[in-house]
């Protein structure tokens, strides 16, 4: 009897970029590549468009940066006219295998976690997958849409033992 073949799950090439190494003795790769690798575990928002199994021959490519307010607020004045420095910025090139750049801005992360009462290392965490789901397709442009990707954050969030971001009605900050 053959069994069936299994999608092939791509390798994942992560590289992590500090232009702001405020944080980074915090962020070692070690956890980042934890993160990255939970994230990727949701997949894509649609299986349907995934290739054939055995098809899949290209890894995920991603790249963390790590930013100060100046390089965070051009990038999103650049690329989405909004000027002022954001908590994440996530550069999608592929869903899947997925390659994306994916921004965060140091300031805005700690002043965040710091104004909602967060761990610093609870709220990178969020913001990391949050960026790495926008990076496989997910959106919260409707509410159904939050509701969706807001649950897949918060399961992926609980395996590392870091509490519902969500909670008490907080709502993911406006980038």
């Amino acid at each position: 009897m053959t069994r069936a073949a299994r999608p092939t799950k791509p390798a994942l090439r992560l590289s992590v970029q500090f232009a702001d190494t405020t944080h980074r003795d915090q962020l070692p790769r070690a956890l980042l590549l934890r993160w990255v690798r939970a994230a990727l575990r949701v997949g894509p928002e649609s299986f349907d468009a995934l290739p054939q199994a055995g098809a899949l021959s290209e890894a995920h490519q991603i790249t963390l940066r790590f930013v100060a307010a100046d390089e965070g607020r051009a990038l999103n004045r650049a690329y989405r006219g909004k000027d002022y420095p954001t908590n994440v910025l996530t550069f999608d090139y592929s869903h899947w295998p997925v390659q994306a750049d994916i921004v965060l801005c140091c300031p805005v992360v700690a002043g965040e976690a710091l104004a909602q009462h967060k761990p610093l290392g609870s709220h990178y965490a969020h913001l990391v997958i949050h960026g790495l789901l926008h990076a496989q397709g997910w959106d919260h442009q409707t509410e159904r849409e939050a509701q969706e990707m807001e649950r897949h954050e918060v399961t992926v969030l609980q395996r590392f033992g870091i509490s519902d971001p969500y909670a008490n009605g907080s709502e993911m900050p406006a980038g």
